[in-house]
């Protein structure tokens, strides 16, 4: 008879590290297409990328309402629910004098188990713990002198830590129960890539923003 060695501790504590480490080169690939970063950024680029942004928002976040419907446990589990972000980006979106982009990304993966959908979200969750650094860089730009206080990034404010740690929390567990944590990875490298491919042309298509009218129309400048 075979010993079933039952979960592997070890395994659920080191997934967090392997989504880290395994999804670098998208993580990279992502950062540089948004370019949040940029000394030289200004109120109509931000406002494309938030117009982009927010697309991918809806079209994800239907997803993962649709996984919520088959996995209610799982998705209260996680808090689902008090997690979405799509209406904080359209509010900012719309401080910025944008509007929502009609289109939508066509290639944004659907979760179809809690494995898939917990790796959407760790790119999702992972988000807001740079967002301390992107409001610090906003602040500090001459051209965002004008934008008030803006919630897309750190949408959780100072509970930012404690939301990723029930997160993570929540994630170990679930392997530890005898979740995939490959599943995992693999969702979540495919969200990063799905939402750099979106937004990797927003400098050539995004609409202009009435918030930096001495920009000419056409493309917005990197």
């Amino acid at each position: 008879m075979t010993h079933d060695p039952g979960p592997d501790p070890q395994s659920a504590a080191d997934v967090m590290l392997r989504l880290r480490t395994a999804t670098t080169d998208e993580h990279r690939e992502l950062e540089g297409t948004l370019d949040l970063l940029d000394p030289d950024l200004t109120p109509r680029r931000l406002g494309a990328v938030l117009q982009r942004m927010h697309a991918f928002w809806v079209e994800v976040e239907a997803g993962l309402d649709a996984w919520a419907a088959t996995e209610p446990a799982d998705a209260a589990a996680v808090e689902w629910a008090d997690r979405r972000r799509a209406h904080v980006l359209a509010a900012d979106l719309a401080a910025l004098g944008g509007t929502p982009d009609p289109t939508r990304p066509a290639d944004v993966p659907v979760p179809g188990t809690t494995d898939e959908a917990l790796g959407t979200l760790y790119v999702l969750e992972g988000s807001t713990l740079g967002g301390v650094f992107i409001d610090r860089h906003l602040a500090g730009l001459p051209a965002m002198a004008g934008v008030g206080p803006l919630a897309s990034f750190s949408p959780y404010g100072e509970a930012t830590g404690a939301r990723w740690a029930a997160f993570r929390r929540v994630t170990r567990d679930h392997v530890a129960r005898g979740g995939d944590a490959d599943a995992l990875v693999s969702a979540a490298r495919r969200t990063f890539r799905s939402m750099a491919l979106w937004c990797r042309d927003v400098q050539q298509s995004a609409s202009p923003s009435p918030a930096d009218p001495t920009r000419p129309g056409g493309g917005v400048p990197a």
